[in-house]
């Protein structure tokens, strides 16, 4: 038996339930994974909220998943029984199309996202197409590892696209799960590049520099300096507008987010072509991930090591994870565990 949460989205503010279901079985090329942790990510609020909707109902959420092998499929055999490994938001893709062909499965249009597209890890038990499957290294405990398998590698594909070299100035707006590893990567790699943090709690930004930003203030203040490249990592559109106001001339800002709430988007209607877009400031927005961040990252991240901060929630509390998760009360990663 498992005991997964269940989406419902007509039910805020507790859209998960638990129920019993049977163990699922592997199918062709397929592990069965025993879940040890599962992390928490704002995928999974959009999921909910209709953002991106999974195209059908009930769904287990979950694309941060850590766990043990327990069963082959047919075909299946790379890792070992019992050997520990890892689920990203990349569940698969095609192969076929153009954008598999040249290395750009996130854009496939047959993409399909671990919890929203096929079962996730807010569970006892998942299955995953063993090639779209991670070895999780040894320097990272389970709860660890979980984040680094979507806030970590989406946050390495940001810093790639943000085209930063040491000694450039970064800004960071929001300070959850994936800026946070950000900062981290980037006092290692970049160790001459000044990070600037803009969040809209205290918390958050105490935290950001306890972990070494030279500064941190409101999504909505001035920077210090302009920025050669800012990620953004918030929900919202209004900090779209102050983060391109923050930025240097041929700056560029990068989007790391699934989908922007409605919210406010009037608020982009405020945007100012000379002070926002002009000097040949550029826009980026971040799509999934492919096999090769994760493995790259993991890689990385044990080299360093980058070890996320975490809070840990039974998987019982999955409904309490995701309302402080909402709340922005966060610091570092949000992690369920069975």
């Amino acid at each position: 038996m498992i005991l997964p949460a269940i989406v419902r989205l007509e039910d805020e503010p507790e859209p998960l339930r638990l129920v019993d279901m049977p163990v699922p079985e592997p199918g062709p090329g397929e592990i069965l994974l025993r879940v040890l942790a599962c992390g928490v990510c704002h995928t999974e609020l959009d999921e909910i909220e209709g953002r991106t909707p999974p195209p059908e109902l009930p769904v287990v959420l979950g694309h941060e998943v850590v766990g043990s092998v327990a069963a082959h499929g047919p075909g299946a055999g790379k890792f070992k029984i019992g050997e520990r490994a890892g689920v990203a938001w990349i569940y698969s893709a095609c192969g076929q199309c153009h954008w598999c062909r040249t290395g750009q499965e996130n854009l496939c249009p047959h993409f399909r996202g671990t919890g929203r597209d096929a079962n996730g890890g807010y569970a006892e038990y998942m299955v995953a197409p063993e090639a779209f499957v991670f070895r999780i290294p040894d320097a990272f405990s389970d709860v660890q590892a979980a984040p680094l398998l979507c806030a970590g590698a989406i946050g390495y594909r940001s810093l790639q696209l943000s085209g930063l070299r040491d000694g450039d100035s970064l800004g960071l707006t929001g300070f959850g799960a994936s800026a946070h590893l950000v900062l981290k990567m980037v006092k290692h790699r970049f160790p001459a590049t000044p990070v600037y943090v803009f969040s809209r709690t205290k918390e958050e930004q105490a935290f950001a520099l306890e972990l070494g930003a030279v500064w941190a203030g409101d999504t909505e203040d001035a920077c210090p300096i302009k920025l050669d490249a800012i990620i953004d990592t918030t929900p919202a559109w209004r900090p779209i507008i102050y983060a391109l106001g923050n930025l240097a001339p041929g700056g560029r800002l990068v989007i790391n987010a699934i989908r922007k709430e409605s919210r406010d988007q009037e608020e982009l209607l405020g945007l100012d072509y000379p002070s926002h877009l002009w000097l040949e400031k550029e826009i980026k927005s971040v799509a999934n991930v492919v096999r090769q961040d994760v493995h790259e990252f993991l890689a990385l991240a044990a080299e360093i090591p980058i070890l996320p901060e975490v809070q840990v929630y039974p998987l019982e509390d999955a409904n309490r994870a995701l309302a402080e998760l909402k709340a922005r009360k966060i610091r570092g990663a949000k992690v369920l565990v069975p």
